[in-house]
């Protein structure tokens, strides 16, 4: 598929006639509230007849016709989407396109917090392709380390087994709707409330047919960073064969006193779990300055760190489906779903703007003598990421969460990659 970034002047029906796409068509890949109404700078997702592109970082002893063989294109197919390149004189570490049918696999990870039943149901049948696990945010534990399910979510481990989507009991350190330091602490800490925890998380796994857990604690103390190692290793050993998987704070470096990212040993944490997520996102965090949401420079050097201590076999990376609207000078935040966001420029309307280093869209918008700062995602971005992905040859992605509409985020996962599946 094709990228088209509107400039001043344009209308769907030039660029419907430019791509030979119907308007109902862009309409609907890109979730645009009306065919009457776009901005500059707005990009929108247009379908194509051409191969996925992937991505390759060049290495020691690489040879173009070796590359053309293993991505099974010719080699002049390659040297033309690579303008320059001297096929004699390849550089360890440059970054080639490669249009090529062999599509990136991956094992891509939905969060989903039970609200609606009926709409939840229908979001995991619209992505039954599209997704190897389902993480159902449904449960916290008590200070004596009993997990318990904050919210039903007996159908949605149903209906995703019927659909081959693995579900994952997802529990967090919660105390009310805030994730607790305290709670975390005082659990793992105590060997005892710490057996609670494994015991109950594998017997409400099995009785209630998921296929693994989801580990999602945060702000643990960093004292209790071995006392986390030691229950992750007993947790898995219990679930005998089902899944871990581990989410953390996103690093660039261990820093074991740092009171949010201290207590994750990713190279421990590596050695335990199936599956590793590093929560790249919130970069421009809820409540800080106006700023990117994971911006590929920062993302690209935590891969890069995350590489050194885990697996990339066993590490996926976050790609969020929301946006933050901040008001600036008091940094008050409102977040919604990427379509939201880019609805809400349209509709105001505001030129969309595009961070060339942070890779990332943005608008700015006055409300009364308030100016707001609008930072989401686009279809560029999520490329970008996906990129990232395929250059170091990560097992995968993991999306918050899938209950926000993001059509153009589906649509290229559909056109260019192939989601494993597996069975538990």
């Amino acid at each position: 598929m094709a990228v088209h970034v509107v400039i001043a002047g344009e209308n769907l029906w030039a660029i419907s006639t430019r791509y030979g796409v119907s308007i109902q068509t862009i309409v609907e890949l890109n979730g645009l509230p009306s065919a009457s109404s776009i901005v500059p700078g707005l990009a929108l997702y247009l379908p194509d007849i051409l191969p996925p592109l992937r991505y390759y970082q060049i290495k020691a002893g690489d040879h173009i016709w070796q590359l053309a063989q293993q991505f099974r294109v010719e080699a002049s197919v390659i040297l033309a989407a690579n303008p320059g390149i001297n096929p004699n004189m390849l550089v360890i570490g440059q970054i080639i396109n490669v249009p090529t049918p062999i599509r990136l696999s991956l094992e891509t990870l939905g969060f989903l917090v039970p609200s609606s039943e009926s709409a939840n149901l229908a979001t995991i049948n619209s992505l039954a392709n599209q997704l190897t696990f389902l993480a159902i945010v449904a449960y916290s534990f008590t200070e004596e380390g009993y997990a318990f399910n904050v919210s039903e979510d007996e159908a949605l481990v149903a209906r995703s087994n019927q659909l081959k989507i693995i579900p994952l009991l997802m529990v967090r350190n919660l105390a009310g709707n805030d994730f607790s330091a305290e709670l975390a602490g005082r659990v793992l800490e105590n060997p005892t409330y710490r057996g609670n925890l494994v015991a109950s998380l594998v017997n409400l796994t099995r009785q209630r047919g998921f296929g693994g857990v989801s580990i999602d604690f945060e702000f643990i103390p960093p004292a209790r960073r071995n006392d986390f190692n030691l229950f992750l290793t007993e947790l898995k050993r219990s679930l005998d064969g089902l899944i871990l998987q581990v989410n953390v704070h996103a690093k660039t470096a261990d820093i074991p006193t740092n009171r949010i990212i201290g207590a994750y040993d990713y190279a421990s944490i590596g050695n335990v779990a199936d599956i590793v997520a590093v929560m790249t996102m919130d970069y421009g965090y809820p409540g800080g300055p106006p700023d990117p949401i994971a911006p590929i420079p920062w993302l690209e050097q935590v891969i890069q760190y995350s590489v050194t201590q885990i697996n990339s076999r066993k590490l996926q990376i976050a790609v969020a489906l929301y946006g933050y609207d901040k008001v600036v000078g008091t940094n008050a935040t409102q977040a919604f779903s990427v379509l939201a966001a880019q609805n809400k420029a349209i509709s105001l309307p505001e030129n969309i703007e595009f961070d060339i280093t942070a890779r990332a869209p943005w608008f700015r918008y006055w409300q009364g003598n308030e100016e707001h700062v609008v930072w989401f995602e686009d279809i560029r971005s999520f490329i970008e990421k996906y990129r990232l992905i395929d250059m170091y040859q990560l097992a995968g992605t993991t999306f918050w969460q899938i209950s926000l509409p993001a059509p153009q985020n589906w649509a290229y996962l559909s056109k260019n990659i192939n989601v494993v599946k597996r069975i538990v």
